[in-house]
């Protein structure tokens, strides 16, 4: 282990609430990292279910460092360890994320080829999550889904670097104040602040990491409807960054309800007029839903090699989509309508 003082190249900031088990998964991967000049710094955000025990365990393992403070959030925590982290790059981690062994090379390996003051990697399922976390993953990552701008290769929009696999220059970072006070959507508000000030910031395809996500559909659906809350959050401090993607998900659902009215009022009108003249408005609508599922369906079969996965994945992607469409709406009818302040639906779930 590097003496305390000593320099590193890079430092993992680890914010955590509530989720020892996962830490002791995150720090296990990281004794295995091929490349090892770097330290870890672990933020305790006020949780009941404190992980110190957990990284005391791999003090002689890993140059780990743990931190205990009040609940602020991951964004101000991710601060907090920036304060007290070493390394000439910051890279910031949720705790849920399991890291292959070579990602800290593909890292530095993309530093070294074309150097960058900010950077990012996209994410995927390991064979170990269940059925539902592989499907959500699906949803989060597939291009007929988000468009493919959380790290996909063919993508609808510009990257940029999400606060479960985050890097940038730790000069960088102390320039720009590190993250905002917002309390979801600050990731993505860091990397828009980031690209303004005129720094340079790329995707590291090979740097992935094993993301968990949620693991059932209640807690996914909070977690993208505040997704869709924070987009209009982030259009009110930054006007340029609302871009036709961000719209799409609000447009499905719109789309959806749309097409269930329809078949709707179609099966209605059959009851008062000849059956035939309305059968269309009854079917059409619902043809369309069922194709866009058969395609969800057909899609993640083939990545995950799995019928029930792919069911699943159908579920998660109109969660994914009408929840983050419903949250979107909400804040634009509070916000840009109604000319409401800031606010969060679930303000007690940053991190469930």
């Amino acid at each position: 282990m590097k003496h305390k003082t000593d320099k590193v190249k890079y430092s993992f900031i680890v914010p955590v609430f509530n989720r020892p088990d996962e830490v002791e998964e995150l720090l296990e991967s990281l004794t295995a990292q091929k490349m090892q000049d770097f330290e870890v710094v672990v933020v305790e955000d006020g949780s009941q279910k404190p992980c110190k025990q957990v990284c005391e365990r791999f003090a002689d393992r890993l140059p780990v460092h743990y931190f205990s403070k009040e609940n602020s959030g991951p964004g101000q925590s991710r601060n907090y360890g920036a304060e007290r982290a070493r390394g000439e790059y910051l890279v910031v981690l949720d705790s849920d994320v399991v890291l292959p062994e070579g990602y800290l090379t593909a890292v530095d390996g993309e530093l070294r080829r074309e150097p960058c003051d900010a950077f990012g990697g996209p994410d995927a399922a390991n064979d170990s999550f269940t059925d539902i976390q592989k499907a959500i993953s699906y949803s989060m990552t597939s291009f007929f889904t988000t468009g493919g701008i959380r790290g996909g290769r063919k993508k609808l929009d510009k990257f940029y670097p999400r606060s479960f696999n985050m890097g940038i220059r730790r000069d960088v970072y102390g320039e720009l104040g590190g993250f905002s006070k917002m309390r979801f959507g600050e990731d993505i508000d860091f990397s828009i602040r980031i690209f303004k000030s005129g720094h340079t910031c790329r995707l590291f395809p090979e740097a992935w990491v094993w993301h968990k996500r949620r693991t059932d559909f209640r807690k996914f659906w909070r977690q993208v409807f505040n997704s869709g809350i924070a987009r209009i959050n982030l259009y009110k401090k930054h006007p340029e960054s609302l871009k036709l993607v961000h719209l799409l998900p609000a447009a499905f659902t719109m789309g959806v309800v749309a097409c269930v009215m329809a078949s709707a009022a179609g099966r209605l009108l059959m009851h008062y007029d000849d059956p035939r003249r309305w059968y269309w408005l009854c079917a059409a609508p619902l043809l369309l839903l069922l194709a866009y599922a058969l395609l969800i369906f057909a899609d993640a079969v083939r990545k995950n090699r799995s019928p029930k996965i792919g069911l699943l994945s159908v579920g998660a992607a109109f969660v994914q989509l009408m929840g983050y469409g419903c949250g979107f709406l909400s804040a634009w009818w509070r916000r840009c309508v109604r000319g409401q302040s800031e606010y969060q639906a679930y303000e007690k779930n940053f991190y469930s």
